[in-house]
């Protein structure tokens, strides 16, 4: 065998192994296939069409990181996943979507392919993480690209809760990303948000605790996410109002899987040994009433000691 065929080979493997048993057209002439040779092994059912003229070299349905490869080789090297697709391969979604989320360069034309959604940027290459493939964003970039395009700033306040509570990432590597960014949605509301992430608030739950409830009504700050050994093990405290002793705990869950309600009636009842009060409230309570619930919380630190006052924001009635 000629050594340039051995070398076409190579090359070949190479770029099937790391494009997860796919290629287009143009890299198997490059590596020595013919249209011909091409056409008997689809034709030969050796290999298939992905749908957007790339092909699989094997049978049976694509596995979801090869659909995301395709539609990245589809649109070309320039081209990198972003949004929702970007946050498939790092976790912060927990399903896809049906549509594949693509950004390229402004002022690349390209034609439109069915089940591909193409977002321009400036500065993709600024925003390409620098060795993961498939080409993605970088996670902080995916965060600030879903932040850009919520639909509300809670949705907004959401992405970036998610991002740094799953601990994919931090408030300042996104506060350094925004900084980066020339244009941005909710710029000031964001800054103010990752101040309160790094001031520990985790989930959107909390910070709509920290932002609806504790600091309109004027309660003291609590300590949030304090680990803290108990009988039974180690717990982390929502909102810890240490010297007073009470406990906020938030539960932003929908349901309650057994392991996880038992969890929390254990770190209740181990705070409650310790003489802790312990008040917990869910989404409903803190998003629809958190003049109540900051009412019920005042009354209890003023019970157990706290000197100041329930102060009454635009929302309350009296």
């Amino acid at each position: 065998m000629r050594a340039g065929a051995v070398d076409a080979g190579r090359v070949l493997d190479d770029l099937l192994r790391r494009q997860h048993g796919l290629l287009t057209r143009r890299q198997a002439l490059a590596c020595g296939l013919s249209d011909e040779t091409v056409a008997a092994r689809l034709a030969g059912g050796r290999w298939q069409r992905t749908g957007w003229g790339v092909y699989a070299v094997f049978t049976g349905p694509l596995p979801r990181l090869a659909v995301l490869c395709a539609a990245q080789l589809a649109i070309g090297e320039l081209a990198v996943l972003s949004h929702e697709s970007a946050a498939e391969l790092v976790g912060l979604v927990d399903s896809p979507t049906t549509a594949v989320h693509l950004t390229v360069p402004s002022g690349h034309h390209l034609r439109h392919k069915p089940g591909i959604v193409l977002h321009r940027s400036t500065r993709v290459e600024a925003a390409r993480h620098p060795s993961r493939y498939p080409p993605q964003t970088r996670v902080e970039e995916t965060v600030l690209d879903l932040v850009a395009s919520a639909d509300s700033l809670d949705q907004a306040l959401a992405w970036l809760a998610r991002a740094c509570g799953r601990r994919l990432t931090t408030a300042d590597r996104l506060a350094a990303a925004l900084r980066a960014r020339g244009r941005m949605r909710w710029r000031r509301e964001i800054r103010a948000i990752l101040g309160d992430i790094e001031a520990g608030a985790q989930s959107p739950l909390e910070l709509a605790y920290l932002r609806s409830v504790e600091r309109p009504h004027g309660l003291p700050r609590g300590e949030r996410q304090a680990r803290r050994a108990r009988r039974g093990g180690w717990y982390y405290d929502d909102v810890h109002y240490a010297a007073l002793g009470v406990l906020v705990e938030l539960d932003g869950r929908l349901g309650h899987p057994a392991d996880a309600r038992f969890r929390d009636l254990r770190r209740d009842n181990a705070a409650i040994e310790l003489g802790a009060a312990v008040l917990r409230y869910g989404w409903a309570d803190v998003v629809h009433r958190p003049c109540q619930v900051a009412a019920q919380v005042a009354t209890v630190l003023q019970g157990r000691g706290w000197p100041g006052e329930l102060r009454h924001c635009g929302r309350c009635s009296s």
